[in-house]
């Protein structure tokens, strides 16, 4: 593609406060601007090449999201809207615009509330071998990516590096306490549910997906990002079909790439051809178009 990509965000002005795989963080006046780049990883390894588009696409995806479910629970984001950003991020409009979010600033809780609401990935691999997910009997003769009728919270560690581990909902009480800990299990499960809903509607299956929550101002608040193809499993509706794996809206074209190669999935990391890197990037902008109706 012929595209730039920004696969770090230096900006001039604004205090670093933290980088991960795919966002860089800056603190400015009390908050924090988050910059979702368009850095890409696979099998927890940050590919050299990016995907064009992609940070915009994410941060466009979570802001619809953060808008329409913020009757259930409030939400850490101020603005993604670069002409209602402080002075010192306006003057970088034409490197942030699309891909910034200004955001209240908390303590995130140490926890990864997943919720599932179809039978894939490492859950299906877990109902195969024992009829549970986490622990979680689940009724016998399910096939892969069934839909699970009532969604369930299958919360992890929060890892820094490497994978997340499965916890039970007890030791989530017990690192955050039994309210907070109901309280994110609780309102995770109802976005999700109403997401998976409305994007049903719009001819997208949203597999299973993970949220971080916060505490901000003393308030449980949902922060980091909300039902991206990042954070959550994409599966196209009109392709659906229980019995096998699906096709995916996400990093499939990346993933089935590195595995055809024989990437031995340690540092470094190959660079991607010209059209992995295309298909990767329509399949975030089609996301996008098909959940909002409008094109980025």
């Amino acid at each position: 593609m012929t595209q730039e990509c920004l696969l770090k965000a230096d900006i001039p002005g604004l205090r670093p406060f933290s980088r991960g795989k795919v966002r860089d963080i800056f603190e400015i006046d009390g908050k924090l601007l988050i910059v979702t780049t368009d850095r890409i990883s696979a099998f927890d390894v940050v590919l050299p090449t990016g995907i064009p588009r992609k940070g915009e696409a994410l941060t466009q995806i979570s802001r619809f999201w953060f808008e329409m479910t913020r009757s259930i629970a409030p939400n850490h984001m101020i603005t993604a809207d670069i002409g209602e950003m402080p002075p010192t991020v306006k003057k970088h409009a034409a490197k942030l615009k699309g891909r910034a979010m200004l955001v209240n600033k908390g303590k995130v809780f140490p926890v990864e509330c997943v919720v599932r609401g179809y039978l894939a990935g490492s859950g299906w691999k877990e109902y195969r071998a024992s009829g549970t997910i986490c622990g979680i009997k689940l009724p016998p003769g399910l096939r892969e990516a069934d839909m699970l009728e009532t969604p369930i919270f299958t919360p992890t560690t929060k890892a820094g590096e490497g994978h997340d581990t499965p916890i039970t909902f007890d030791e989530v009480c017990g690192m955050v306490g039994r309210k907070t800990a109901e309280a994110m299990r609780d309102k995770s499960v109802e976005i999700y549910a109403e997401a998976r809903k409305y994007a049903m509607s719009r001819g997208i299956i949203i597999c299973d997906t993970k949220f971080e929550w916060a505490d901000i101002n003393g308030v449980i608040t949902l922060a980091d990002e909300a039902l991206t193809p990042d954070s959550s499993r994409f599966w196209p509706a009109d392709r659906w079909q229980p019995g096998r794996a699906q096709e995916s809206f996400d990093k499939q074209f990346v993933r089935d790439y590195l595995e055809s190669i024989g990437w031995d999935k340690k540092p470094p990391a190959p660079e991607l051809p010209p059209e992995v890197i295309r298909k990767t990037s329509e399949k975030y902008l089609e996301a996008y178009r098909l959940l909002t109706g409008r094109k980025l």
